[in-house]
C-alpha cells in the first residue's frame, strides 16, 4: 500500500513539473499559417535561455519600427551552426518569420540571411 502511495505522489509531482515546461513551449501568439519577410538592421541579439532574441530595426512608411523576432534556445541553435556572434548591432539582415497573431511588430523565426549572404535556419 505503501509503494502505491509513494508511486502516485511521484507521478502527481512529475504532472506538476511538467504543466509549467508544456505551458512555455507554446507557440500560439504567433500566426504560423503565415509568413512574412522583413529586411532590417540588427539593434541587439541576445544570446540568452530560454530563447534567443532578435531585435531588428526596419524602415516602414519613412519610420524605423523594432521587430522582436524570437529564436530557439542557444545550444539548439549552436547545434544548427548559430554562434552569439552571428549577428552583430548594424548587421543589414533579412528574415523569415510567422508574425504575430495581434499584429505587432515580431514573430517566431523561421531564416535569416545574415550579413555576408548565408542563409540560416532553426528547423
Amino acid at each position: 500500500m505503501a509503494r502505491h502511495i509513494w508511486m502516485g505522489a511521484a507521478l502527481l509531482g512529475a504532472i506538476a513539473f511538467a504543466t509549467p515546461i508544456l505551458a512555455h513551449h507554446s507557440f500560439a501568439m504567433f500566426d504560423i499559417r503565415q509568413e512574412v519577410t522583413v529586411s532590417g538592421t540588427v539593434r541587439e541579439f541576445q544570446w540568452t535561455n530560454p530563447h534567443s532574441w532578435l531585435q531588428l530595426n526596419v524602415v516602414r512608411d519613412a519610420a524605423t519600427v523594432e521587430f522582436s523576432i524570437e529564436l530557439g534556445s542557444p545550444n539548439t541553435m549552436s547545434r544548427r551552426g548559430w554562434r552569439r556572434t552571428t549577428f552583430k548591432p548594424g548587421d543589414r539582415v533579412t528574415v523569415i518569420m510567422n508574425p504575430m497573431r495581434d499584429g505587432s511588430p515580431g514573430g517566431a523565426l523561421i531564416s535569416a540571411i545574415d550579413a555576408q549572404g548565408n542563409r540560416l535556419t532553426l528547423r
